[in-house]
């Protein structure tokens, strides 16, 4: 799932929009009932894929018409603009999990890209498999995972990802996409630089835990929840119930009557900027070294020896800021809104905007978009940094 892309998962509890079978084209349902911002005016063409050949043949059919065209998941990671989207819509409802060959101690699960993300966590921690329970909770589905290389309380899902099966625009083929093709990087892909196509399926390889425990607990919030240190294992259930607890205290689980959930989760990437600029924020604001690419050697063409003389590259290092506690201090707190909006600052975490109005079927993504740019606008006065927005806008514009 890529290209013009974003997938999630649907409110439990909320009334899913009807669908037609497999491929039937629909023009009248809003994109606002798939997405979890709950904004959106309708597709001029929505088309729905419950299977993966079904799935190729819309995406060829698609491609070959020609215009515009979009991959929807749940819409957990997009702001659709109110007056809709004057193309194809595509959406991914394929589902299933298929274990395969793997090395002793290890499982390899096939995921088909329309699998609910949490789906598969539970059934990961369900059938003692450790590698991404600490990713519980988040919102989307398998395909969208490596788009953005999904990331939370110490873990990114590039950690477990052995290849993709991804079916390629330009050529109309299937091709295996190993990990290292993949350039993950912090909410990055080759994907998100440019290669289009659909994500088909994600296969991963997981540790077949040995005692149920968990993989290291490396994020500090996580193991003091835990009462553990960091570095810590516990019983991977423990590890999925408390990331779930953590995230539904920030209002980051969807949750029908929640509304705080109405949003798109973490509206904004943490920025990462150079130590040196990092020097000038006030010395409260967290930050994280992010460790830098290793510098370029020169080998002489005539010589299989590095010369004794050559001067070191001094790499450039760089830090991660935390664009919640950026958008706290810039004076914005939660549950912030502006006159008249029906979008604010979530009442339980300051990095998600939510629709007030989602529960009686209102709000716009007019209005999401505006306070968006008041939050940039802010921070860029007080900290010099422009935050960027992690959701996909379609048809609309921040």
């Amino acid at each position: 799932m890529t290209g013009p892309f974003e997938s999630g998962t649907t409110e439990p509890g909320a009334a899913e929009p009807s669908l037609t079978e497999s491929g039937a084209p629909q023009s009248d349902a809003p994109l606002a009932g798939f997405t979890t911002l709950r904004v959106g005016g309708p597709a001029a063409r929505l088309v729905t894929a419950t299977t993966e050949p079904a799935l190729l043949e819309l995406a060829r059919e698609t491609w070959a018409e020609g215009g515009d065209w979009f991959v929807l998941g749940g819409g957990s990671n997009v702001v659709v603009g109110d007056d809709g989207f004057d193309g194809t819509v595509i959406r991914v409802a394929t589902r299933g999990i298929a274990q395969l060959p793997a090395p002793e101690g290890l499982v390899r699960l096939r995921v088909q890209a329309g699998e609910p993300w949490d789906d598969l966590v539970r059934h990961t921690v369900e059938h003692g498999l450790s590698g991404i329970e600490a990713l519980s909770g988040i919102p989307g589905s398998t395909g969208a995972a490596p788009i953005q290389n999904i990331g939370a309380y110490g873990q990114e899902v590039s950690s477990a990802i052995v290849s993709l099966d991804f079916l390629d625009e330009i050529t109309g083929e299937v091709r295996r996409m190993p990990l290292d093709e993949l350039e993950l990087s912090y909410r990055s892909s080759v994907f998100k630089r440019g290669l289009r196509g659909i994500v088909l399926s994600v296969t991963f390889e997981l540790q077949d835990a040995s005692g149920g425990l968990s993989a290291p607990v490396a994020y500090a919030q996580l193991a003091a929840t835990l009462g553990v240190e960091v570095g810590g294992r516990l019983p991977i259930r423990d590890v999925r119930d408390a990331v779930l607890g953590l995230r539904a205290s920030k209002g980051m689980v969807l949750d029908a009557g929640d509304p705080d959930s109405f949003s798109a989760g973490s509206f904004f990437t943490n920025p990462i900027v150079t130590e040196n600029f990092a020097r000038t924020l006030p010395a409260s604001a967290p930050r994280w070294q992010v460790e830098p690419e290793e510098p370029a050697v020169v080998i002489p063409l005539d010589g299989d020896s590095l010369p004794v003389d050559q001067p070191e590259r001094i790499a450039e290092y760089h830090v991660k800021l935390s664009a919640a506690w950026l958008i706290e201090h810039a004076g914005i707190r939660k549950g912030f809104a502006l006159p008249g909006s029906t979008a604010a600052i979530s009442s339980k975490h300051t990095l998600a905007l939510v629709n007030t109005a989602a529960g009686s079927g209102g709000g716009s993504a007019a209005d999401i978009a505006e306070l968006a740019r008041y939050v940039q606008g802010r921070v860029l006065a007080e900290f010099g940094v422009l935050l960027q927005p992690e959701p996909v806008f379609l048809a609309h514009e921040l």
